[in-house]
């Protein structure tokens, strides 16, 4: 591809009719009226932080141009996601796809034989081994920047929250309540520890971001993350993780175990001892935790610099050109 080329991004949230033809117009202005603008999901947070990447760099693009592109098939499509944007894009144009796609290629593991896809990307290296089962060859990591200059420490405001708890907890939720979740809630009351919780879903990213100068530490809950942006989000904050990274098998029900068996997975694939602590389990959560707080208290962790090294805005946008110019 020419550096004076501009890319073909393409990105669209999968709004499909409910009851009628076209009743997805009015649900989403009723949506907006009623819950205000739509937040961004990780899927939509890729797209814009590639886009703001790019505008940094000066790079040109081109977002959505079916026109463009139908009528010049041979130049690369830059599928960032969702699956559903592939019909609307010449059979014959080439494609790079990802890193917002299927949850595994097993929803569609013929599709390489059906379009020229030049290359998958996935967020990191564990979902890179898990989507190459399937799709040998085709797959590379790509994650996406964070933007650090929103992102950052504000010394003007106090941090007066000990502990943010990110609690992004689908299966096995009752199980995982009584036995970490519990657990975890008996030890911070203990240590007098003054506590906020955010539930997956349930806050705007505002909320996050006004916490994110406000909490001294998050203990981030999930059972494993292709990449993790709201986490980084925080650790570029300066906040240090306390992180559940209980490994193992890949846990998504709709796949696992009867299409899927894949290990290790990963909570917080993009990690060092800058950023925290890990624990596995329940057993080994205080323990943990005393070696966590201990470094908090003493200022040990410095989160932000491992985003500024790995994950910068500019430097993760440069790549994606880099990957679009080998693929064309």
């Amino acid at each position: 591809m020419s550096p004076d080329r501009p890319l073909n991004l393409f990105y669209e949230e999968p709004d499909p009719d409910r009851w009628m033809p076209f009743d997805r117009h009015p649900r989403r202005l009723i949506r907006q009226l009623v819950r205000g603008p739509d937040q961004p999901g990780g899927a939509m947070r890729v797209f814009l932080n590639l886009r703001a990447g790019l505008d940094r760099l000066g790079a040109a693009y081109r977002v959505n141009d079916y026109r463009h592109i139908g009528r010049n098939p041979s130049e690369l499509a830059c599928v960032i996601g969702k699956p559903q944007v592939l019909a609307k894009i010449p059979m014959e144009t080439p494609i790079l796809f990802g890193t917002s796609i299927y949850s595994h290629p097993n929803d569609d593991p013929d599709l390489p034989k059906r379009r020229p896809i030049r290359q998958v990307l996935v967020p990191s290296d564990w979902v890179r081994d898990m989507f190459a089962e399937v799709w040998p060859g085709r797959v590379s990591v790509w994650p996406v920047g964070i933007d650090t200059e929103r992102w950052h420490p504000d010394p003007a405001v106090p941090r007066t929250v000990d502990v943010l708890i990110y609690d992004k907890i689908f299966w096995q939720r009752e199980h995982h309540e009584r036995t970490l979740l519990e657990p975890l809630l008996a030890e911070l009351q203990r240590r007098r520890l003054s506590v906020k919780v955010l539930r997956y879903g349930d806050y705007r990213e505002e909320d996050l971001f006004d916490l994110s100068r406000r909490v001294r530490s998050m203990v981030y809950l999930s059972r494993h993350e292709t990449q993790g942006i709201a986490a980084q989000q925080m650790m570029a904050s300066g906040v240090p993780l306390f992180v559940w990274d209980a490994g193992g098998q890949w846990q998504d029900p709709k796949y696992t175990p009867h299409q899927v068996q894949f290990e290790p997975v990963s909570s917080m694939p993009y990690w060092d001892e800058r950023c925290g602590v890990k624990f596995s389990d329940a057993s080994g959560l205080a323990a943990a935790f005393e070696t966590f707080w201990q470094g908090v208290e003493a200022g040990r962790f410095a989160p932000r610099e491992m985003i500024l090294q790995r994950l910068g805005l500019e430097d993760r946008a440069r790549a994606y050109l880099k990957l679009a110019a080998k693929y064309a």
